[in-house]
């Protein structure tokens, strides 16, 4: 769909559609653009199509529905996948609005989100895939997404909500944390919620979307769910990487040589090691070694 002398609200709705998710996805952005491209003689040919294509989007679109499949794109998982769940209007989307890039559409009107969105989370050097499943009861909710994430973020507005959701969860194996988002409780309420989560042994954390309260005890939270390791790697003489690997909490330096190239162990010759898991500065150690969180490593190959 060339874009000759369009105007930048076409253009703008066409890389929407170029970056779309999902096929609901790329029919809203379609739609803008049939609205926004010129109706003269000269565009005609070109509005003739998109109308055609939109027609045929829309039909999968309906076959999809009433065949039980997703039209969802598929999400390439990274190495941490969190996945936000919850209710209507418990404020899904402003919570991967304040912690990711994502600019979900926000609103007050019920079932909002009709696709899963997703995210990015920047944090302690490490980026976190986030992406908000659409409301759990709603048609578009989307079931294998949750129980193949790594972690869930329970979303609710009041503790009645937690069993309707615990319900939904019976094939999940993901680490759950529950997050109370708060809005006109007063402190003794705050203080209850507080006690009866804590009493039934949940992880939580109580924060205010609309203040932005404890948003960063929730992303240290979050990061420790995975329960991964940050290991820098650097080459001699030279400073240690700036992006980290991610890897299982019981690695070994095998393992970070493997996460490197597929069959690089074989070419270690040596491996220096500084951090948490070393006795001294530069020490030797094999590829047997346990590695533990921020530890740098220095390969030298034969």
């Amino acid at each position: 769909m060339a874009s000759t002398n369009q105007s930048p609200a076409y253009q703008k709705a066409q890389g929407r559609f170029l970056a779309a998710q999902t096929n609901e996805e790329k029919l809203e952005a379609m739609e803008d653009m049939i609205k926004e491209c010129p109706k003269h003689k000269s565009s005609e040919n070109m509005l003739a199509n998109l109308k055609t294509r939109y027609k045929k989007l829309k039909e999968r679109i309906s076959k999809s529905k009433k065949s039980g499949k997703s039209s969802q794109i598929g999400i390439k998982k990274h190495d941490m996948q969190a996945v936000i769940i919850g209710k209507t209007n418990t404020g899904k989307s402003s919570l991967l609005s304040l912690l990711t890039n994502a600019k979900p559409k926000i609103a007050e009107s019920k079932f909002t989100t009709n696709f899963p969105i997703i995210g990015m989370m920047n944090f302690a050097g490490t980026n976190i895939q986030l992406i908000e499943n659409p409301s759990i009861e709603s048609e578009y909710y989307n079931k294998g997404l949750t129980n193949t994430a790594d972690t869930l973020l329970i979303l609710i507005t009041n503790l009645e909500q937690l069993k309707e959701i615990k319900n939904k969860l019976e094939k999940a194996k993901a680490k759950k944390i529950i997050i109370f988002n708060t809005s006109n409780q007063n402190k003794e309420e705050l203080r209850k919620i507080s006690s009866t989560l804590q009493s039934k042994k949940y992880n939580f954390v109580l924060i205010s979307t609309k203040n932005k309260e404890n948003l960063n005890e929730l992303k240290n939270m979050l990061f420790k769910s995975f329960d991964k390791i940050r290991i820098f790697t650097k080459e001699p003489g030279k400073e240690k990487s700036l992006k980290p690997i991610i890897l299982e909490s019981n690695s070994t330096i095998r393992d970070v040589a493997e996460k490197i190239l597929h069959g690089f162990s074989d070419k270690v010759k040596e491996t220096k090691i500084w951090g948490p898991s070393s006795k001294f500065s530069g020490q030797k150690v094999g590829l047997q070694h346990k590695i533990k969180d921020l530890d740098v490593v220095e390969f030298k190959t034969r």
